[in-house]
Order: C-alpha cells, then sequence, then structure tokens
C-alpha cells in the first residue's frame, strides 16, 4: 500500500517509516520541521532513506497533490506534550485541530476513506479508580492546596477515602485537563465525524507515555523520559515531581511503530471510529524510570522535589486487550532493556542549537 505519513520525520512518525517500508509499503513522509520538534537542524538522517515532503499538514494544496494514489494516511503531525501554560493554547489547537480539520478535507475530496489518527493516553485526564466503599469514582481535579500539602493521591469525591487505580479501558470517559489534551480529543471528534459522513474508517491510536531512539530533546514539549536523560547527561540528577510514586504506562517507540503498522494493514468498520489503548499494561512510576535511568548511565540518583506541574494527573495506567483484539498488536520491548538501552540511544537535535 501507498501510505502518507504526516509528522514523518518526527519521534514517532520515522519509526513507523522505517517499519512499513521493511514490511514493503511505499512511503511517503510530509513534516513540517518545526523547531520545536527538530531544533533547527532540518530533516535527521535517519530519514534520508525516506521520499520526504517538506511542508505543512494546514497547506490543503500540498495535501492535494500528495495525495494522489494514496491507500492509508498515517497522521502523527502535532504539537505534543505538556507545553509552557495556556499561552500555547493557540499554538496547539492550530498545529493540531485545524491542521486536522485540513486533513480531513483532503482525504474527502480524495476519496481516501482510510485514516490512522496518533491519539494520545491524556484524553482520559485522570486515570480509572474505584473506592471500597462506591465503587468505580472519578476523581476530580487535585487542588494547588492539596500538591502543596504533599496530598498527591485523589481521594473519593463521594467519602474522601484512598482510592485504588485501575487499568483504563478505552470506553472510560474522556476528561482533558490540558490544552494539549483538549486538542487530542477534538481530533478525535473531528475525525469521528469525517468517518460519519464519508463512510471511511479512523485507527485512533492513544499512545501511552512512549519513550525510545529520536525523541526531542530541551524543549518544553519533551516528554519525561527525555527530560531526565539530559539532565543526566549534564551531570545532574533527574528531577522528580511529587514524591516519584505516580503510575504510568511507558512503551517503547518500536512497539508503538508496531501498531501504527497493524492499524495500516487492518482495515476497520465503516464509517466509525475505533479508539485503542497503545501500551504496555504494566504500571511503572515515575520515580523508576528516573532511577533506572541514573543507574544506567552510572549519573546522580534521582531528587525528589515534590510539587506538580498544574494539570498533571497521578495514575494512568491502561488496559491493552482492545489492541490485541482488534490489532493482534502486544508490547514486546520489556521496561528495563527500554530503559536500558534509552540511555545511549540517539535523541533529537537540542532545540537550544536553532
Amino acid at each position: 500500500m501507498r501510505v502518507l505519513i504526516t509528522g514523518g520525520a518526527g519521534f514517532v512518525g520515522s519509526h513507523v517509516a522505517d517499519q512499513l517500508t521493511a514490511r514493503g509499503h511505499d512511503v511517503l513522509l510530509l513534516d513540517a520541521l518545526l523547531d520545536t520538534a527538530h531544533g533547527g537542524a532540518g530533516a535527521p538522517d535517519w530519514v534520508s532513506g525516506h521520499q520526504l515532503v517538506r511542508g505543512d499538514v494546514r497547506d490543503a494544496g500540498l495535501l492535494g497533490e500528495l495525495l494522489t494514489g494514496v491507500d492509508v494516511v498515517c497522521h502523527q503531525a502535532a504539537v505534543v506534550g505538556h507545553g509552557l501554560d495556556p499561552s500555547d493554547a493557540p499554538l496547539y489547537a492550530n498545529h493540531n485541530d485545524h491542521g486536522t480539520a485540513v486533513l480531513l478535507a483532503a482525504l474527502h475530496a480524495a476519496g481516501v476513506r482510510r485514516l490512522v489518527l496518533a491519539s494520545s493516553m491524556v484524553v482520559y485526564g485522570e486515570g480509572r479508580y474505584a473506592c471500597e466503599v462506591h465503587g468505580e469514582v472519578r476523581p476530580g481535579a487535585r487542588t494547588r492546596a492539596e500538591l502543596d500539602a504533599g496530598r498527591y493521591e485523589p481521594p473519593c469525591p463521594l467519602c474522601g477515602a484512598p482510592l485504588r487505580w485501575r487499568h483504563v479501558p478505552e470506553d472510560a470517559p474522556v476528561d482533558p485537563r490540558s490544552t494539549y489534551a483538549a486538542t487530542k480529543v477534538a481530533q478525535e471528534h473531528l475525525a469521528a465525524a469525517w468517518a460519519r459522513q464519508t463512510g471511511g474508517h479512523v485507527w485512533a491510536l492513544r499512545y501511552h507515555n512512549v519513550y525510545g531512539p529520536r525523541m526531542p530533546r530541551d524543549t518544553p514539549y519533551a516528554g519525561v523520559a527525555s527530560l531526565f536523560r539530559s539532565a543526566l547527561e549534564n551531570g545532574l540528577a533527574p528531577t522528580v515531581l511529587e514524591d516519584g510514586a505516580q503510575c504510568r504506562d511507558f512503551v517503547h517507540v518500536r512497539d508503538v511503530a508496531l501498531a501504527n503498522v497493524l492499524a495500516v494493514e487492518r482495515a476497520g468498520a465503516e464509517g466509525e471510529l475505533t479508539p485503542v489503548n497503545v501500551c504496555s499494561g504494566e504500571p511503572h512510576t515515575v520515580g523508576e524510570l528516573a532511577t533506572e535511568l541514573a543507574r544506567a548511565t552510572g549519573g546522580p540518583s534521582p531528587k525528589v522535589v515534590g510539587g506538580a506541574r498544574p494539570a498533571d494527573v497521578r495514575h494512568v495506567v491502561a488496559d491493552p486487550a482492545r489492541a490485541r483484539e482488534l490489532l493482534g498488536f502486544s508490547a514486546e520491548v520489556p521496561f528495563a532493556d527500554g530503559v536500558a538501552a534509552f540511555a545511549t540511544d540517539p535523541l533529537r537535535a537540542p532545540v537550544a542549537s536553532a
């Protein structure tokens, strides 16, 4: 099949391109090569073997040219990460939501009916929790006063009792807690409307905490693994917020790329958007990640500093069952092996070099 990958020179997109090509697919990459992701360094060496067009997914005319003969679009292009503060909202909405809307209109015009959308675990907000008395409940947002006092675990909203986290399935309600999360929810809604209107199908792959080679570095839009790695390279202790016990589902980028390949190769039900967790299903704490990276690099031990960023959530660990059932996907890279390799994996050029 011929596959257009938007954001194809990026962290995830480049790995998707490599795996699709290895399986015999015809791949075309589109990437704006934004400084916030590429540090002003232009196209990275690892996409030199692919056909790359430098351009913006918001350019309808360019999309019209590129979509000729395309069977599936793998939409990775987005501004990602926690960002700075609400002043980032126009940036996120413009690239993520307006860009997706332009792409969907171009797909309709070109008659392309299959889309693989890079979504995110951030659409869930807090994960799934249960109270011993009230069963499954949805905790509210943690207040600044609670965080400042070191009360990090969300209490039961009905009785105030401690909660136990549970694996989050795809039918959990969406509850975005950040600007980035809100744009990811909007992308899914736009794509679902497109599917219903055209009879197309969308796999909405909800990536959990992705790490691995080619991550962007030294940028507020980078993931926590990259931030820890940069600190260690500079001889500094990784800074861990809260108490380090917040659980996440860390999934290696090679596994994320495999999930995309399987979605490209498997048609879904017409007129539907199908959300799928791309995850390991295994809980690991942020503190554990920092400790393992420090050990692998021989660097200083992590420094737990308390506090939290606005809109941070406590525990999000995913249910991998649907990915196994519908895509035949299971994460293959063990956490310990992936983190040990990540200690020396090549990262994206620092943004400071722009």
